[in-house]
């Protein structure tokens, strides 16, 4: 996959990172297995996932990423500590990463027409791991994840999307791109984040 990064800067493909959030609606379950599948099992940096889906689906998406990633996949749990693997918000409950870098859930909230909220996932991402966030927004309709993406940038963490050539839908991406995130393809944002390094604490 280095190939893909040809041309960026061994400081750039070194960066270092914190916790992953990706955020996706529409055509989402695809082009996460794609991403995914090219993390290896010992990839040390969590990723917590925001996927818009159907009342009813999110335990089938769970396992069919379980089944074809070597990562473990599990649904985020409230209060679990942020460690390596992937997690998944569950339906109806916004994800964020807490002050102690615990995982946590709500039922509650409205922000937005989404719960799972992208926007409150990355936003949290944000505030607590600073530069250290990293945020891929991928496929979906509408702008849920534009204004976290904004802040991860502003923190100056790292900010890619989906390109428009390979998205089901472009609005989610389109969002984040003029927030700042760097549009790229399934199989570039899988190499950017395969030469990310675990910041050291």
């Amino acid at each position: 996959m280095s190939a893909v990064l040809a041309g960026r800067s061994g400081a750039e493909a070194e960066r270092p990172g914190r916790a992953i959030g990706i955020c996706t609606s529409t055509g989402g379950p695809g082009v996460l297995a794609e991403i995914l599948r090219e993390l290896p099992a010992d990839f040390m940096l969590p990723i917590l996932i925001v996927q818009h889906i159907a009342a009813g689906f999110i335990d089938g998406l769970r396992q069919m990423l379980d089944d074809e990633l070597a990562l473990p996949v599990a649904m985020a749990r409230d209060g679990a500590p942020l460690r390596p693997g992937v997690w998944l918000a569950p339906e109806d409950a916004h994800l964020t990463l807490t002050p102690s870098r615990r995982l946590a859930l709500d039922h509650r909230t409205v922000a937005g027409p989404h719960r799972p909220s992208a926007d409150l996932l990355l936003a949290s991402l944000a505030a607590v791991l600073g530069a250290g966030a990293v945020a891929v927004v991928l496929t979906g309709m509408g702008r849920d994840g534009a204004r976290g993406a904004a802040e991860i940038k502003a923190a100056g963490g790292l900010l890619l999307a989906q390109d428009e050539a390979t998205s089901r839908i472009y609005g989610m991406p389109r969002a984040a791109v003029e927030a700042g995130a760097r549009p790229l393809s399934p199989a570039q944002i899988a190499a950017a984040l395969h030469e990310l390094r675990p910041a050291r604490r």
